[in-house]
């Protein structure tokens, strides 16, 4: 996983604009959370769901504007990891994600992207970042 301020996918490849950072803000803030998922062989042709939250330092899903009181930052999503002619067996299979969003944080603190597959979280598979302090 990566932040950057843009992404896209075009031809099963990532193109990544102002990728690597871990601070942003305050204010408006544009971020992309780039993510690989990496299929085994003998995993392809298998339907696999994922969710992408925000979360704050507390492990709480993080909200913004949008309703009364505010709209939770996550993403549902899934996908199925096909094998391409001519691909030797045993190969992995690269799945890349791409999504953009523009996020209204709050200074000076501690967020977290945390994905889960097929409902199964795992340490390592979350992206922390921090907003600088308020400008004065």
């Amino acid at each position: 996983m990566m932040l950057a301020d843009y992404a896209q996918i075009a031809d099963g490849k990532l193109f990544i604009a102002g990728g690597g950072w871990t601070t942003c803000g305050p204010g408006p803030t544009p971020c992309a959370v780039v993510a690989i998922f990496h299929v085994p062989w003998d995993e392809t042709g298998e339907k696999v769901s994922f969710t992408l939250r925000l979360l704050d330092e507390d492990g709480r899903g993080v909200h913004q504007p949008g309703s009364t009181d505010g709209l939770p930052v996550h993403v549902n999503g899934g996908f199925e990891a096909r094998r391409q002619p001519g691909m030797k067996e045993g190969a992995e299979i690269n799945v890349p994600m791409a999504f953009n969003i523009v996020l209204h944080l709050e200074p000076n603190n501690r967020y977290l992207w945390q994905i889960e597959v097929d409902g199964q979280p795992d340490e390592t598979w979350a992206l922390p970042f921090e907003t600088r302090p308020p400008r004065i």
